[in-house]
């Protein structure tokens, strides 16, 4: 990631790097050996959706967002593009989703018939419990859908709910996904199949069928950490320092005086709080960020505006100085997947609960 100038009065900021985003991108494609489905739904999983459609348009087969208003947004930056709605649509929202061109998805024929002109793609409910057809009776339902003039089936798509979790039952998942998607062509056979996401794609590239479906992975987060190594972060988050105090033993550090300092130590206050997405459920759970290139704990309750940390090894450490949340300091890197750990959550968690006061820049 290049090396950003930010603004002295800037509080809390993201530096997102293209560049990483489309090397995920090219593995998760090279992975799968098929075109890729790139999900930048939820502002690109807090990284940015204008960086990130940017640095995918070239890579990506097609776009795949939660929502019509996700949906316009990224046909505005990619309207070469088509763009899937993997959630379902309120009724009031079908003809908005036709007349953007949207593919969306739905769980059965009659369901269909509410985006008539358009493009739909069948969701089969394999085991996630979400949304779909029961896959034992996907088929009918496919049958119907083909019959119909109305609409077109661009898909047919399922979900892993353990990819990174439970191999037995997902190799059982996608191996009844495959024997289904063999009878399925025969009545559609222009349909396309997909069933890997993230998770899938790094344990089970061998079921790639038509299109990956990837998020997380672009972003540099490997929900399978043998695989990390092969991806690039694309976000470091980052925050200044405040004020530098040094303060003698005893002394209690927060909300609730779960921390009490065992002797003298120099403490740094910093100018983020879990208003902006950092986590409080990490108070008192070992949480950690970069300051001076050393990891620095972050000491008692997580507030809302403010995180108290230990800089009593950086004794050079001053008001405005750099501390790093999510990202790279010298030698040391807190990645995503750790700090959701510290907070008992999911990298997903972490990016998209980024919160408003943080200034994105592009790396």
């Amino acid at each position: 990631m290049n090396s950003l100038s930010i603004p002295p009065d800037i509080r809390v900021w993201a530096e997102v790097d293209p560049a990483a985003i489309r090397h995920n991108a090219e593995f998760a494609r090279r992975r799968g050996g098929v075109p890729l489905i790139a999900v930048v739904k939820a502002n690109a999983y807090g990284h940015g959706v204008e960086v990130a459609v940017r640095a995918l348009r070239e890579v990506a087969e097609l776009f795949a967002v939660a929502n019509v208003e996700e949906a316009v947004a990224v046909r505005a930056l990619a309207p070469e593009k088509d763009v899937l709605l993997l959630s379902p649509c309120l009724p009031g929202e079908r003809a908005a989703a036709v007349a953007a061109g949207c593919i969306a998805t739905v769980s059965s024929a009659a369901e269909a018939r509410g985006f008539a002109g358009g493009r739909v793609s069948l969701k089969v409910d394999s085991g996630m419990g979400r949304i779909g057809v029961w896959h034992e009776e996907a088929l009918a339902e496919i049958a119907a859908l083909v019959q119909s003039s109305d609409v077109t089936l661009h898909s047919v798509a399922t979900h892993l709910p353990t990819p990174d979790e439970d191999v037995a039952f997902t190799r059982g998942q996608l191996a009844s996904f495959a024997e289904f998607a063999a009878q399925a062509r025969a009545l559609a056979p222009s349909a396309k199949f997909h069933a890997l996401n993230s998770a899938g794609v790094l344990a089970y590239p061998e079921f790639a069928f038509d299109f990956v479906r990837v998020g997380l992975m672009l972003y540099g987060s490997a929900s399978i950490p043998d695989f990390q190594p092969e991806l690039r972060p694309a976000l470091a988050w980052k925050t200044r320092v405040l004020l530098v105090r040094d303060v003698p033993a005893g002394r209690s550090v927060s909300y609730g005086r779960t921390f009490l300092t065992p002797a003298s130590m120099r403490l740094a206050t910093l100018a983020m709080g879990y208003a902006d997405g950092y986590p409080r459920q990490a108070s008192n759970r070992g949480p950690q960020v970069l300051i001076g290139g050393r990891r620095c704990a972050v000491l008692g309750r997580v507030t809302m505006d403010q995180l108290i940390v230990d800089v009593s090894a950086v004794p050079e450490v001053g008001v405005g100085d750099e501390a790093v949340l999510v990202g790279t300091q010298g030698d040391e890197t807190i990645f995503a997947a750790e700090l959701a750990a510290w907070g008992d959550t999911i990298a997903w968690n972490i990016f998209t609960g980024i919160g408003g006061r943080t200034k994105r820049f592009e790396a």
